[in-house]
């Protein structure tokens, strides 16, 4: 026989990096489980093996028992008080055994006593004496997340199991239990393949969104031999750009997205908390700038929709406010697909937030409104009520101004606004490059000019402004983590990308991409 030596790098790598410990999962259903001593502490972990199904006997002297375990012992049935200590016998024939030991030599017998009886023990703030430990738990049952930093660090595992919170809904519980539910009737019904597959991915990608109805299983089952079926769209607002500003409902609905079809203003950080595997399109209107039009959207939405894509229309700021989400949806309810919305932090709330400025402020304002600072015709709004704009007792929040800024200011101070009245000019709000600049009305128009420079702009007008005016002149908010710019790199712009969505096929909306005038980007 001859021997072979290879070098280090030729041997496999492992399949799996070194564990601090082993996440395993215990079945506690109707078995016994132990806990020594009645503090506090032992209340909650005699209430997480009461969750976990277990049948616990608590062993403490009377005068041990706090008011914690009192009140758990009135809510569980299945928890049972020994006023007397714990003896070795009380391990026999137990799943799990706990203890707050006062003392090293409790906890020491204790332990002692569980390696005889075979039984798993933790002794609660002594990890030297633990054979397993309790993890923070993320609770979606019968989905059940442990979180373990191999003590560590507590807070930290906490902090984590936040962060895992806000990204799996409630509802994935009802979907799992329904998914135990129906196991045995899809493999008695879909042989193994591409159907039975077919059907636990779509089941897998509607687990993330609203919760399952009575007729979920049965509609998932008709479809599971077809290639397409209903689709659904989300309007989903980006908020300024901060990614932490999005709401957890946002975050749910992108992580659940097949399909991203975004604004131009939208943020990279914003698009960084979508699912790998959903397709990125770029469908902003922004002036001078290749663009979709609204009613290649339209199409585009209602196309991928129907092919059985699970669509989110997201939109910067809040969807309802400026955001033309109310032709959308009407093209959508013509079609019959199914869409809901989710709303977001408009600009002009996040300026005010940043400048701790109240827009109702009762000494100074008694409504707020937001009004376009432009027209589709390019010029102001020809239909707004300016004496009513010029009330001294609102704020106002204008909206795609930068143009139109003297317009503003010279109708206002014509339907009697005074000149000296406070004003805000907020430039990329929520993102990276934030300034907001203090002027007044007569300077509306200079400051913006200065400002701009082509980027999103807010107005604010009103005396609501007038306390923050001098802290607010050039005021750089601290700029956010910006992401690489490769992570932009699978982002196409419009039907570009949808045509590799879709497929190659002869599509009525299908035009070469063009730019659009200023009167058109609105």
């Amino acid at each position: 026989m001859k021997l072979v030596s290879r070098q280090q790098s030729d041997a496999p790598s492992p399949r799996i990096g070194a564990l601090g410990v082993l996440p395993v999962f215990f079945d506690l259903q109707g078995k016994r489980a132990v806990v020594a001593g009645a503090s506090a502490a032992a209340a909650w972990k005699a209430e997480l093996l009461c969750a976990a199904g277990a049948r616990v006997s608590v062993f403490a002297p009377q005068d041990d028992f706090s008011d914690e375990m009192t009140e758990l012992a009135a809510r569980e049935m299945s928890l049972t008080l020994v006023a007397r200590p714990w003896q070795a016998d009380d391990l026999l024939d137990v799943a799990m055994a706990v203890a707050d030991a006062e003392t090293e030599e409790e906890a020491a017998a204790f332990v002692d006593a569980a390696r005889v009886a075979g039984v798993p023990c933790n002794v609660i703030d002594r990890p030297q004496h633990c054979q397993f430990q309790f993890g923070t738990i993320v609770n979606r049952s019968p989905v059940v997340v442990g979180i373990s930093t191999s003590g560590a660090a507590p807070i930290l595992g906490q902090a984590i199991r936040r962060r895992i919170e806000t990204l799996l809904p409630p509802s994935l519980g009802d979907w799992a239990a329904l998914a135990l539910r129906w196991r045995d009737r899809v493999a008695g019904t879909l042989p193994p393949g591409p159907a039975r597959r077919a059907f636990w991915e779509r089941f897998v990608d509607r687990a993330f969104g609203p919760p399952p109805r009575t007729d979920s299983p049965a509609e998932l089952m008709n479809t599971a031999g077809r290639g397409d079926q209903g689709g659904h769209v989300s309007f989903v607002g980006a908020g300024p750009g901060d990614a932490e500003l999005l709401t957890l409902k946002a975050v749910r609905a992108l992580q659940a997205a097949d399909v991203i079809l975004f604004d131009d203003l939208v943020s990279d950080e914003v698009l960084e908390l979508a699912r790998r595997e959903a397709r990125r399109i770029l469908v902003g209107k922004r002036a001078g700038r290749p663009s979709c039009r609204q009613h290649e959207i339209n199409d585009m939405m209602i196309a991928l929709a129907k092919a059985g894509r699970r669509v989110v229309r997201l939109k910067s700021g809040d969807p309802m406010i400026f955001g033309r989400a109310g032709e959308e949806i009407a093209a959508l309810e013509a079609e019959g697909i199914g869409y809901d919305v989710v709303p977001g932090i408009s600009a002009g709330l996040a300026m005010a937030a940043r400048l701790g400025v109240s827009l109702t402020h009762r000494d100074h304002a008694k409504s707020v409104r937001f009004v376009t600072g432009h027209s589709k015709h390019g010029g102001l709004p020809r239909d707004v009520d300016w004496a009513a704009v010029a009330d001294p007792s609102a704020t106002t929040i204008f909206y795609m101004g930068s143009r139109t800024a003297g317009l503003i200011s010279a109708a206002l101070i014509a339907h009697g606004m005074p000149a000296d009245t406070p004003a805000i000019v907020g430039v990329d709000i929520g993102r990276a490059g934030e300034t907001i600049r203090a002027t007044d009305l007569a300077g509306l128009a200079a400051c913006c000019a200065m400002a701009g420079g082509g980027k999103p702009l807010l107005i604010g007008i009103g005396s609501v402004f007038s306390e923050k005016s001098a802290k607010a002149s050039a005021r750089v908010g601290a700029p956010p983590q910006r992401v690489p710019a490769s992570s932009r790199s699978d982002r196409d712009y419009g039907f570009r990308s949808f045509d590799a969505l879709m497929g190659e096929k002869d599509r009525p909306w299908q035009k070469p991409m063009r730019r659009v005038t200023a009167s058109e980007s609105g």
